[in-house]
């Protein structure tokens, strides 16, 4: 999949080119485009900072300006948190994210503008690109760091490359219980029940016992799991 460009306008602090760069990486994207940096990308505190993802500032070039740097793309998009007097269509970042991805898919390289820590992007720069990318946030305090931001766009084009299920159960190999065995259990359980006064009123037991199958029932129980409250209820019980 062709990965959108990450360009970072006048950026100021070499630590957050570096950072920058371990978001990108991150999230499988690996192009960093640089429009007159403030301070050299490939210092010693950069690359502490990128942790691990020097190989993008490395490989980033370096432009003189923003035209430049977007030259050969085919769609820029602006991520910017204050309002323009301009005409753009405006896109969460994850409408972006599927937007650039779907775009990709018909050979349309795409680049997104981040603009410098203190200021954010310019209107000359904005100007240049063909949609805003607004990320929503709490009105009252939406101010970013330069790779939070980086993170939070980037990580929404890579969630339309991801195949990870949105939850799965992790049991380290044990397996889980078949509903045979955790029929027995609440028959044995019933049995250890049989004293409680509650189990002997004919009209609340039944319903009692729906109750307690209900909660194993949606515990999604592994035979370890089993086996210990076996061995926790005969503990209980006195043998």
């Amino acid at each position: 999949m062709l990965a959108p460009v990450v360009i970072l306008v006048n950026p100021q602090m070499c630590e957050n080119v570096g950072m920058a760069a371990r978001a990108m990486m991150n999230c499988g994207v690996s192009e960093m485009r640089l429009v007159a940096p403030r301070e050299n990308h490939l210092s010693e505190k950069a690359i502490a900072a990128s942790s691990g993802a020097e190989k993008i500032l490395q490989a980033a070039k370096v432009f003189s300006s923003t035209r430049e740097a977007v030259a050969d793309l085919n769609i820029v998009y602006a991520s910017t948190a204050r309002k323009r007097n301009m005409i753009k269509e405006v896109l969460t970042a994850q409408g972006a994210g599927g937007e650039i991805s779907q775009k990709a898919l018909g050979g349309i390289h795409a680049g997104i503008l981040f603009g410098p820590e203190r200021t954010g992007l310019h209107n000359d720069d904005v100007a240049l690109a063909d949609k805003i990318i607004e990320i929503p946030l709490n009105p009252e305090h939406c101010s970013l760091n330069l790779s939070q931001a980086v993170l939070l766009v980037c990580y929404e084009w890579y969630k339309t490359q991801a195949v990870a299920p949105d939850a799965q159960m992790v049991t380290n190999g044990a397996p889980f219980v078949e509903k045979e065995k955790l029929y027995r259990f609440f028959d044995f359980l019933e049995n250890k029940l049989s004293d409680c006064k509650a189990f002997q009123d004919d009209e609340k037991h039944p319903k009692m016992m729906i109750n307690l199958q209900n909660i194993f029932l949606r515990g999604e129980l592994t035979e370890p799991e089993l086996n210990s409250l076996y061995g926790v209820i005969n503990f209980l019980s006195g043998h």
